[in-house]
């Protein structure tokens, strides 16, 4: 069974992301923590407002989205398997109005078998698990995320 090593590096994970996702730039998006098992990751309401002057659905689904698939990523990267990750299926859940900065972490679900994933991701070079986000402000829960992930194992490993 492979483990994650040291964590990747906030601000290594915000360039990435930056340079590999352009719309994490126009929305503010910063790295706040980093951990082997969970990324949590930040927007601003200026740069993600509404008409009705609240958080933006859409942004908090992406930053939601890309939470969870910025956690598989770091752990696949840790645990040295150079993949690509594709979303399969989600859903979000609003559960009040986002009034200021919104933060989403995410993390592998419980009930997810990682050694059985990373045991198919090695054998089959494919492999689909699913990961969650909370998504708070002010630190309220706001919203929740639950997707399904596809990773597949680069050639040449």
């Amino acid at each position: 069974m492979l483990e994650p090593a040291a964590a990747m590096e906030r601000d290594d994970l915000k360039i990435y992301l930056h340079q590999q996702i352009p719309l994490t730039k126009a929305m503010g998006v910063s790295v706040r923590a980093v951990t082997s098992d969970t990324v949590t990751l930040s927007a601003p309401l200026a740069l993600n407002i509404n008409p009705k002057g609240t958080g933006f659905g859409g942004s908090a689904s992406t930053l939601c989205i890309l939470a969870a698939w910025s956690t598989l990523y770091v752990r696949l990267t840790d645990a040295g398997l150079p993949t690509e990750i594709v979303i399969h299926s989600n859903t979000m859940e609003y559960l009040r109005p986002i009034r200021g900065e919104f933060v989403a972490t995410g993390s592998i679900n419980a009930e997810a078998d990682w050694p059985g994933f990373v045991k198919t991701l090695e054998s089959r070079k494919k492999a689909r698990i699913e990961i969650e986000a909370g998504l708070s402000c002010g630190g309220e829960a706001v919203g929740a995320f639950r997707g399904r992930f596809v990773a597949f194992l680069r050639e040449g490993r």
